[in-house]
């Protein structure tokens, strides 16, 4: 059952580490349009990028309880 456990632990953080560079991704979109006539598009952006930021945190914290 440890070895299910660690390798769960793995493949969270992976999967963390994905969600990481989608959200760092998503930043940089918005960063493009700050400043531009579109603050429901960007704020729209920036709240996609919060949400992934909470799903980072997420895995991580059960990869630190599964390892």
């Amino acid at each position: 059952m440890a070895g299910s456990t660690a390798s769960t632990a793995t493949e969270l953080a992976t999967i963390a580490d994905n969600v990481a560079q989608y959200r760092r991704r998503v930043a940089a979109l918005a960063d493009r349009h700050v400043g531009a006539d579109r603050d429901d598009f960007v704020s729209a952006i920036h709240e996609a990028e919060r949400q992934l930021r909470v799903a980072e945190r997420g895995l991580i914290r059960a990869q630190k309880i599964a390892g």
